[in-house]
């Protein structure tokens, strides 16, 4: 059974683990202006971008994600043949469309299949499971290394659905912006109130920083503290006694929005790097994605894990 994983740009995976993996992308495309940008997991255009003139105007970004169509031509044209079953696993339905479109397109691709097949000398079905990770960023990415993972241990499809549907609830992203008046900026522009003027210019005077939690489709600040590496400083070692604790999966999932030389200096990362190492968890590291940049701002940090017994960050 050759099992196939597809993902959306949105998912914090470096693009090396990406390539070797055999994952495939659903690019989502940002709009600036008169510039468009395709999301291709391209760490370096990334960076490229943050250092752009374009990028002074992110927060006015218009982002669309593959089409029906688009979904449904790269699945007829490559992954139906390449592949007997495909788990698609997307960002989360709350915050974008890549979800309804996947399912949208799952239809026609499961009416429409049998033709490029049988073509390609493969007369047995093919299927595919579109999962909302309710996720977002290396949250997202926590959900596909477990995909990937169980893949490669060659467990059966109904076992990798079963350990997916139980894993992803439990899957914890935290983030952390550096700047609240980009973060208000780009709520704004998508008719989201929920970042206030006022909390914007407090947070910002006082150097205040949330720490947003997402879990089940759902992101809430769970902590406020004062200057951005005392809060990533905190965050790091809140993740370092989860692992003492013992975590869901072996991976944890980190991705900063500028250079990582960035990230491996702030303070606590170099003991999170020893913790999962000393307990055998991987810890993955990556840019951003553009998308997520256009989203939270140049800076930010997001860590995502899972566990199921509960975890309090405050």
């Amino acid at each position: 059974m050759r099992i196939g994983i597809v993902v959306d740009s949105g998912c914090d995976l470096p693009a090396e683990y990406i390539q070797r993996h055999n994952i495939t992308l659903l690019p989502i495309t940002a709009r600036i202006g008169d510039a468009v940008l395709a999301d291709h997991r391209d760490e370096q255009a990334t960076l490229a971008f943050l250092n752009s003139q374009v990028a002074e105007r992110a927060a006015e970004a218009e982002t669309t994600p593959f089409t029906v169509q688009q979904i449904r031509d790269l699945f007829l044209d490559k992954l139906v043949i390449d592949y007997d079953h495909v788990f698609c696993l997307t960002i989360s339905s709350t915050r974008s469309a890549v979800y309804a479109n996947a399912m949208q397109a799952s239809f026609a691709i499961l009416n429409d299949y049998k033709p490029a097949r049988h073509a390609a000398g493969h007369n047995s079905p093919f299927a595919l499971r579109v999962i909302d990770s309710q996720n977002l960023f290396s949250a997202q990415a926590v959900s596909a290394t477990e995909a990937v993972r169980l893949r490669d241990q060659g467990l059966n499809l109904q076992q990798i659905r079963e350990r997916l549907d139980y894993l992803i609830p439990h899957v914890h992203g935290y983030l952390v912006p550096r700047d609240l008046y980009y973060m208000r900026a780009r709520a704004r522009h998508k008719g989201d109130r929920s970042v206030s003027l006022f909390s914007a210019a407090l947070g910002s005077a006082l150097d205040i920083k949330p720490v947003i939690h997402s879990r089940a489709g759902q992101t809430a600040p769970t902590a406020k503290i004062k200057g951005f590496e005392p809060a990533c400083e905190r965050l790091f070692a809140f993740a370092r006694s989860r692992i003492n604790a013992g975590l869901l999966t072996p991976t944890l999932c980190v991705s900063y929005g500028g250079e990582l030389a960035e990230l491996h200096q702030l303070p606590g990362y170099a003991q999170l790097q020893a913790e999962c190492k000393n307990h055998g968890v991987e810890l993955l590291e990556t840019v951003m994605s553009l998308t997520g940049m256009i989203n939270v701002g140049k800076g930010a940090m997001t860590l995502a894990f899972a566990d199921d017994k509960a975890p309090l960050f405050h």
